[in-house]
């Protein structure tokens, strides 16, 4: 048993590459049996094979071929029968493709599968009668049936042999078809008084390995003289139908003729073909010839009949012709779209003419009914394009955009030439997956914000969105400060963002007297591969807060020595004393400052200008102005709540400088003693507070643990006999010492001193009950010194 193969490789335009492969083998194959290495004969990897999920595509639904990935050769699947596979061609083979994806490749495959002598030569009838008239003349030709065998070539029927041979003998007719005629021609005269009954074997031998015969019985009856045998006005009749035409249509009508009268010129028409689909679609009226149709014929099926039709006599004699039937096709089958291969999702940067399916189009129809047309009717940026016959490829023909267009129903609508013309359409549906060709883009080009200064750090500022048009992973965004400075310092270390939420917070406290306003850039970055970005500048403003109180810069404030501005008692109304000069550091009004008069020694003499600070005299000066005056001058800003601040200004209403010298000599002295005085009242209300304080607690605690301790003496079931020492007393008051404590405070306001005295009892004694004893009670003497001052001594009698 033999293999053959032959390749032909043809390279097109598109991007999917396309070949063709031949390869014969024998019908009745065991399953698994080699075909041929496709992966060898095409020149592919066997890896190209697994990772293009290589499968095999056929038009019907059975499979005889298989492919096996991993070796790349073609293997039988299951048995096949020449005979049953095609049961009226000599040629037979098997097509289909071998589809392979990324890309997407296909390869045309042709099995030639030819025929083994597995069929011997079968007559349809075991026996066939004639009835022959004893005056037949030699020479007269009786039509035999002819033998059937499935198998073709030198495999089918090659020869007949006729025995006995004594009154007949054989004699073959080839067709132009390629068919024989078989027929039995009388060479010796019959004699029915001799021989009433003839018995004949007709064999008919194949040419195949091992040689293989059928036989058929043939019966003659030997009748009385019949001298006209019935003849056919034409050896061969043609007639046409139209497929899918109803039962009892006339096909044509068949004609022969018998010069013999009565019986003997009595003709009956009859079909003497083997093959069933002739019986089963055409029979033939036996008194008139008119053949009409019994079954369904189906163009599709069969294009031609050849009917062999018989004439006899009642005589025995016959006569036979041929009845060519040829069946016209009609526009009855629609375009059948067959999906070969298919992807479901595309990457949206798939180049042109990239092979997104694969299709093939079958119409069993002929002629214009089977010319078929391919479109779509969408506006979609895809397209058709012919392959090779009947095979189209939908390709890309222009750039996908995801963001545009997700999803894609492909209708795909193929139609024949036929009138009417009868189409069908298939939708396909694709999905277009994502790739990262779009960068984040913010909602701004850029951003300004705002922030109140002294912040609390971590305060949210304002927050940044970007978009992606991408899906999924590549539309993530996160983001971040891109590198810089703001006054040589890391932008980070004044700000940060939320790489999730882009929430930009403050991280430290602003001062606008600091800084003002700086910008950064901000980094939106997706996640996909490679990561897109795009920036955006973010400036923050900062805004002021009255958090600063003015500063006098005029009059300086000293401590150590005293300056006054002295006013002649000659000065007019209007004379300006001097002016207080002061600042803000914030801005805005928060620096807009106003000046007012708090407090003055004659407020009659003296005012403050509001907005300039001036102060000038509003009336004229006598010699009754004391020369003294000081004057306490506020100033606020206009925040809210506004800050301000106090200056002190010496005035001296003098006309010469000894004067003024004296009476701010004395005037230094009385203020070093109101200091010292307001130090030591402050001083001594202070240590009050915490004896007071000190004392509260402990007579608190005194009491709490008395009474503690008469709770367990209550509880007790012994008695108990309270023991005093000598000199000592409870502290209930009912011993026989006396508790007199006697305070005298003298204060004098001229000697700017205090005297405090503090009388007390000789002893103090108190009974505390010891946790630790078992009933004895202990003595405790304490002696505390109320009030210890450096400035002013205590005297304790």
């Amino acid at each position: 048993m033999t293999r053959r193969v032959l390749l032909f490789i043809s390279l097109l335009s598109l991007e999917s590459v396309f070949g063709q492969v031949s390869y014969s083998i024998p019908e009745e194959m065991t399953k698994g049996s080699l075909v041929g290495n496709i992966a060898q004969d095409l020149g592919l990897d066997i890896k190209r094979l697994i990772s293009g999920k290589a499968k095999i595509y056929t038009r019907n639904s059975e499979e005889y071929i298989e492919l096996n990935r991993e070796t790349g050769v073609l293997l039988v699947k299951q048995r096949v029968d020449r005979e049953v596979l095609c049961t009226e061609t000599a040629l037979c083979a098997l097509h289909f493709q071998v589809i392979l994806e990324n890309p997407m490749e296909f390869y045309s495959v042709n099995v030639q599968v030819t025929d083994i002598n597995d069929n011997a030569p079968t007559f349809e009838k075991n026996e066939m009668k004639f009835k022959i008239s004893e005056s037949a003349v030699i020479g007269a030709k009786f039509v035999l049936e002819r033998a059937i065998d499935l198998d073709v070539g030198n495999n089918g029927v090659q020869r007949y042999e006729l025995k006995p041979t004594d009154n007949f003998a054989l004699k073959i007719h080839s067709n132009a078809d390629g068919n024989k005629n078989v027929e039995m021609v009388l060479q010796k005269p019959l004699d029915r008084e001799k021989q009433e009954q003839i018995s004949l074997v007709l064999t008919a031998v194949d040419g195949g390995e091992p040689q293989m015969s059928g036989t058929m019985l043939i019966v003659i009856t030997v009748l009385d003289a019949n001298d006209n045998a019935p003849v056919f006005t034409q050896p061969t009749y043609r007639a046409a139908v139209t497929e899918n035409s109803p039962k009892g249509t006339v096909v044509t009508t068949v004609t022969a003729s018998d010069a013999d009268q009565g019986s003997n010129g009595k003709i009956t028409y009859s079909i003497t073909n083997m093959i069933e689909n002739v019986r089963k679609a055409f029979e033939v009226n036996k008194e008139n010839g008119e053949v009409s149709l019994i079954g369904n014929i189906d163009f599709e099926k069969s294009r031609h009949f050849q009917i062999n039709l018989l004439a006899s006599d009642d005589g025995g004699l016959t006569d036979s012709c041929k009845l060519v039937v040829d069946v016209q096709d009609v526009n009855d089958n629609k375009p059948e779209i067959n999906i070969m291969s298919k992807s479901n999702v595309i990457s949206e940067d798939a180049v042109l003419n990239t092979v997104v399916t694969m299709i093939n189009i079958e119409d069993l129809d002929s002629g214009d009914n089977g010319n078929v047309g391919c479109l779509i009717r969408e506006n979609v940026p895809f397209t058709l394009k012919t392959s090779t016959n009947n095979f189209y490829s939908l390709v890309t023909d222009s750039d996908l955009d995801r963001e545009t267009a997700s999803q894609y129903n492909i209708t795909v609508t193929c139609s024949d030439e036929g009138v009417p013309s009868l189409s069908s359409s298939v939708t396909l549906t694709l999905q277009i997956s994502d790739v990262n060709d779009n960068a984040p883009v913010f909602e701004s080009s850029s951003y300004e914000a705002y922030i109140l200064e002294n912040n609390t750090p971590g305060l949210s500022i304002f927050s940044v969105r970007a978009r992606d048009a991408d899906w999924n992973q590549n539309a993530r965004v996160s983001y971040s400060l891109e590198d810089s400075t703001v006054n040589g310092v890391p932008v980070s270390s004044y700000v940060s963002i939320s790489a999730d939420s882009g929430v930009i917070h403050a991280v430290r406290s602003f001062d606008y007297e600091q800084i003002k306003d700086f910008h950064f850039l901000l980094k939106a970055q997706d996640g996909g591969s490679p990561p897109l970005s795009s920036n955006v500048t973010v400036k923050i403003l900062i805004q002021d807060q009255n958090d600063n109180p003015p500063q006098v810069l005029y009059p300086v404030q000293t401590g150590g020595s005293l300056v006054a501005e002295m006013v002649p008692r000659s000065a007019d109304v209007g004379y300006m004393v001097t002016k207080v000069v002061a600042v803000d550091v914030d801005s805005g009004q928060n620096a807009w400052l106003s000046y007012k008069l708090q407090k003055a020694t004659d407020r009659a003499l003296f005012e403050v200008g509001l907005q300039n600070g001036e102060i000038r005299t509003i009336r004229q000066v006598t010699d009754k102005d004391a020369v003294k005056q000081r004057l306490t001058v506020i100033v606020e800003d206009n925040g809210q709540p506004s800050r301000s601040a106090t200056v002190t200004v010496n005035v001296a209403v003098a006309d010469s400088f000894p004067e003024v010298l004296s009476e701010f000599t004395d005037f230094t002295q009385d203020k070093e003693y109101n200091d010292n005085l307001t130090l030591y009242l402050v001083l001594a209300l202070a240590v009050v507070s915490f004896l007071f304080i000190t004392c509260l607690v402990v007579i608190i605690s005194v009491k709490i643990y008395r009474w503690r301790q008469s709770r367990t003496l209550y509880h007790s079931n012994l008695p108990v006999i309270p023991y005093y020492p000598p000199r000592y007393s409870d502290t209930l008051g009912t011993g026989t010492l006396q508790h007199v404590y006697n305070y005298e405070v003298c204060r004098t306001t001229d000697s700017r001193k205090s005297d405090c005295k503090l009388g007390r009892a000789g002893s103090q004694n108190v009974l505390i009950m010891d946790p630790s004893s078992t009933g004895t009670m202990q003595r405790i003497q304490s002696e505390k010194s109320i009030l210890d001052e450096p400035d002013s001594p205590l005297e304790v009698s």
